[in-house]
């Protein structure tokens, strides 16, 4: 099953709590919650006390992903707000191999982040200990950016670099995504799609939402039945 993540840098932050509902009331499952510092990207978003009260009043898994220049030092503060998948750059973490065994530790599912420009060969050590791998689509900072095509191919080859090593991965796609192109990006072997704009910036956020995990499960349906007849 191929799983629709709701970013919240694109709800009403006037009522937060009223679009996190209706995701719920929709079926989600998951948050995408992004994290900038306005140093590693261009932009400021919310920080922890914003995490901890979305702890406090949804259920919904809390997949964080930290675009910040010191990610070392802060990834423990965001475990204890609440963050049930903790996602780091690549480009940004010092001592990435201690870094995602200390998130797996705190009690958070570990994830690193390529950017645009880096090649997935850089996981080739790192992605056995990795609960997810999240493939940027566009270039961080900032939501309503237009999908960068050659994303899909990247996730084709690191598709094949877990399904080579027997490793079970998730791999998750951010940025420019919708229910045009969510249906490719599930057959090229993404198991989450976060949608920001899409969803929230549409008249209907929840229909928006059904629409994309309706496309997101019939592509999913349909590559489980390519798989079996192979």
């Amino acid at each position: 099953m191929a799983r629709v993540a709701p970013s919240i840098l694109s709800a009403n932050f006037l009522h937060l709590a009223d679009d996190v509902r209706a995701m719920e009331e929709a079926g989600a499952q998951m948050l995408h919650v992004d994290v900038m510092d306005g140093h590693f990207v261009p932009n400021l978003s919310i920080g922890i006390p914003v995490i901890e009260q979305l702890r406090r009043n949804t259920e919904l898994l809390l997949d964080v992903h930290l675009m910040i220049s010191n990610p070392d030092e802060m990834a423990s503060q965001y475990i204890n707000a609440g963050a049930d998948y903790l996602s780091v750059h690549y480009e940004a973490a010092h001592h990435l191999d201690r870094l995602v065994a200390s998130i797996r530790e705190g009690g958070a599912q570990p994830g690193v982040v390529l950017n645009p420009q880096t090649p997935v060969s850089v996981l080739e050590e790192i992605l056995p200990q990795c609960h997810h791998i999240v493939i940027m689509s566009v270039n961080p900072g900032f939501g309503g950016q237009k999908f960068i095509s050659t994303s899909l191919e990247k996730v084709r080859k690191l598709k094949a670099l877990t399904d080579s090593k027997g490793l079970e991965a998730q791999i998750e796609i951010d940025g420019g995504m919708g229910s045009e192109n969510v249906r490719e990006a599930v057959q090229s072997g993404v198991d989450m799609v976060v949608a920001g704009s899409a969803i929230f910036g549409a008249p209907s956020p929840k229909e928006s939402f059904n629409r994309m995990q309706r496309a997101a499960d019939e592509a999913a349906a349909i590559t489980d039945n390519d798989a079996i007849s192979a």
